[in-house]
């Protein structure tokens, strides 16, 4: 019987240990904290978004990250794809549905039912569950830890290491494996905020009538690179879906900016027809014939005001640049970017450095917008990872 030792419990780890022990090896499971799971707990609190319903040849495409291989998606998809992530929470009893924007959630709205199943099974395969151990030292067929009881070493014929990313760090998130990996001789790209908000120079006087508004029915976008969908302003800028989506185009910007249409569904010759006889006050009109909100009269008014024309007003409102200042900090992303490079893996996601330690998850460069594609992404490199390490052990 083969002996896998796997380090970190989240969904990537929880995931490898499952397809291992399924498959008659010895599992251990490590994690530095006293429970498993924390950071799928606190991904549950928005109801726990598992997967998304839209064909493969669509979903492979939301993954990027530098050097990534072409098929690499592809391939650990259909290991594991977002069907059968629907029909694994169904043999645990727990009932999904989809939603109208094709996002896929349990039926309870909710990580905890899901997850203490998840651990009653593992632990029926024979998984044995080794809490408070924090990783210290690492080569092949040997791991070092710091536990409660003092260091612990523990050898195993494969180690999938699923340590997640730098995101969240109080859930035990908190990428100090990188430190451990370069002590190991692996270079590791550094990590940086992923699907985060992003800070904007508010004028104080604009802050207070903006605050907690939100802009709905947007089109973002950053060069060719588009994103429909609500951002909230907040007190330091702005957050939502399509900065989470537009923000690896934002992050090589030397200047990032972002540029939003606020009437989407209008050309600029359609808004201007719809002043007809406004000479003046064009700004204030707008409320009416465009049913334009004060939060976007406002930020138009700040950054591109004041207008003379119902033209110019038109053409700024369907492209309104906003210049951003930076990222929020990596402990308020809901991911990272940034980890062990693709080119340090091979195609089964092992450590060409360490032989017989694959990683997975988010400890990889790879990043995903949200909506299902950051699980789906943890579950099936997950999967890849404990059937590559049984190959070998």
């Amino acid at each position: 019987m083969p002996h896998i030792l796997v380090i970190g419990g989240g969904p990537a780890g929880l995931r490898a240990a499952e397809v291992a022990s399924a498959a008659g090896a010895k599992v251990t499971l490590c994690d530095q904290k006293r429970s498993v799971g924390r950071k799928f707990l606190v991904a549950g609190k928005g109801g726990l978004n598992l997967t998304h319903s839209e064909d493969l040849d669509e979903f492979v495409t939301r993954y990027r990250g530098p050097d990534q291989p072409g098929d690499f998606w592809e391939r650990a998809l259909a290991g594991f794809d977002n069907k059968a992530i629907r029909a694994w929470a169904a043999r645990l009893e727990v009932g999904t549905f989809v939603q109208k924007s094709g996002r896929v959630y349990p039926k309870a709205l909710k990580a905890a039912p899901l997850l203490r199943r998840w651990v009653e099974k593992l632990r029926l395969q024979g998984v044995e569950f080794c809490m408070n151990h924090r990783l210290t030292a690492l080569q092949s067929g040997r791991a070092k830890f710091q536990s409660l009881a003092g260091e612990v070493v523990i050898e195993a014929d494969a180690i999938v290491l699923a340590l997640g990313g730098g995101s969240w760090p109080q859930t035990g998130s908190d990428g100090a494996w990188v430190s451990t990996l370069e002590e190991a001789g692996i270079q590791v790209a550094p990590l940086t905020s992923a699907n985060c908000g992003w800070e904007v120079a508010w004028p104080a006087e604009l802050l207070e009538k903006m605050e907690a508004q939100p802009l709905k029915n947007v089109v973002a976008s950053v060069n060719d690179e588009v994103a429909p969908g609500e951002i909230m302003l907040t007190r330091y800028g702005m957050e939502g879906g399509p900065l989470y989506a537009l923000g690896p185009a934002l992050r090589v910007m030397d200047e990032p900016a972002l540029t939003l249409d606020f009437k989407p569904t209008f050309a600029v010759e359609q808004l201007v027809a719809k002043m007809e006889s406004a000479k003046k006050n064009f700004l204030a009109e707008s409320q009416y014939r465009w049913k334009l909100s004060e939060p976007m009269r406002l930020i138009l008014e700040h950054f591109h005001g004041p207008f003379e024309s119902a033209e110019q007003l038109a053409k700024h409102a369907k492209a309104c640049r906003i210049p951003l200042t930076q990222a929020r900090p990596l402990e308020e992303a809901i991911s990272s970017a940034g980890g062990v490079p693709w080119s340090a893996v091979d195609e089964q996601l092992m450590i060409k450095e360490l032989p017989g330690v694959f990683v997975a998850g988010e400890m990889i460069d790879w990043e995903a917008p949200t909506g299902g594609y950051l699980l789906q992404g943890c579950f099936a490199s997950g999967t890849l990872a404990a059937e590559a390490a049984l190959k070998i052990s």
